[in-house]
Order: C-alpha cells, then structure tokens, then sequence
C-alpha cells in the first residue's frame, strides 16, 4: 500500500500565514501527485489555520501544521495545532454577519474532521480528512528546509520546476523569525519559512515525470 507521506511546519501568528500555508500545501500535494482533492485540501487547511490564528493565545506562540497522506485508507489528514484553550464549534451566523463560517466550509468540505488535546497538555489540534485516492507513483526530488536551499538548485513550485538564481533572508521586526526568499528564473520571488519544506533536485538531474518545465538553465 507504500508509505505514510508527511510534511510539517510552523506558521508565525499573522496573517500572511494563511496564504502561505495554502501555497506551501498546493506545492506539497501537488509533489506527491494529490489530484482532485488537492484544491479542496488547500481551501479547508486555509480555514483551519485561519481559526488557529484566531484563537487566543500569546502572540509568540507558533501554530503547528501537519499534512499527511495515509496510504491504509487512501486518506488526506490535514492538522493544524495551536495554544488557544476551548474547543472548535461549528456556528450559524446570520446573513449580516462576515465571519464565522470556516468551520460550517470544513464540515461540508471533508469527509470527518475534530479536535484532541495537545500532548503537551497546552492548546489543541484541529484535523480534518478527505478521500484521495489518486495518489502519484512517486515523488521526483527531495525535500529539504527552505533555508537550505541553494543558488542554481531548481525548486517544485506550483507544480513546476524552477531554477533558484539567488537565496536571501528577512528577519521580522522583533528580530524573530526568519524567511528565505529565492529569486526564481521566471523573475518570481519565493518567501516561505526558514524551516519550511521544499521540494529540490541539482540542475541537470533528470525528472522522471518529463514535465519539461523549469530547466536547470
């Protein structure tokens, strides 16, 4: 039935996390070959994490994502953890009311999804699972933290193949967290976590899915 695939990573408290937890999960998934449950998957761990950052805990405290596909049940198990106290409810809000609805999405969105308590004893993960059966039959690359990435590596982004022409690094204003930005051929600029997963093979490895995208240059 082959392997449990896995990726973890950790987002700040604010709010371009969401966006960057969305773009990590669509680079993600789309290395492992997730098809149609792909975009379904990024939408429902957008909301997650949107509830994580929501929740109130102290603002240095990171939120945990995990992205999991399980190969027994032919399942994809998102889980999104953080330090807030109190359980997820799924609410009703009115017409008038803008928020308050991502939950109402996740629950129409996965097949199952809950809660348990942190091992830790401090906060709680939310996961959620949905049908994905059509699984690729491998992985071209391989994946290392975004701040290992080097000059001239090619990187799987969108699910493309790009050449990295230049790697550099931002601290955040509390002199904090750190994050890598990679300069790609197309003239894009990639900012993700430090210890964010990445997806890399050397120029001129051969890919086995003989995209043609995203030549070593």
């Amino acid at each position: 039935m082959g392997e449990v695939r896995e990726v973890k990573f950790r987002l700040s408290r604010r709010r371009s996390s969401v966006p960057r937890a969305r773009a990590l999960a669509h680079s993600v998934l789309g290395d492992w070959g997730i098809g149609q449950a792909a975009h379904t998957a990024e939408l429902v761990l957008s909301e997650l994490v949107t509830n994580a950052m929501r929740v109130r805990a102290p603002r240095d405290r990171l939120v945990g994502v995990r992205i999991a596909w399980l190969p027994e049940d032919s399942l994809l198990r998102l889980e999104v953890s953080d330090a807030g106290e109190g359980k997820p409810e799924v609410r009703a809000p009115g017409e008038d009311e803008t928020g308050g609805r991502g939950l109402l999405l996740v629950e129409a969105l996965a097949d199952r999804w809950g809660f348990e308590q942190r091992a830790c004893g401090i906060g709680k993960t939310v996961w959620a699972e949905l049908r994905a059966p059509d699984l690729g039959t491998g992985r071209d690359g391989t994946e290392i933290a975004a701040v290992t990435v080097r000059e001239g590596q090619c990187v799987r982004v969108w699910g493309a193949w790009r050449t990295v022409r230049s790697v550099g690094t931002e601290r955040s204003a509390s002199g904090g967290s750190c994050t890598v930005v990679l300069e790609l051929d197309d003239g894009f600029e990639l900012r993700v976590a430090s210890a964010a997963p990445l997806t890399v093979r050397e120029p001129g490895e051969p890919s086995p899915d003989n995209d043609g995208e995203g030549a070593s240059g």
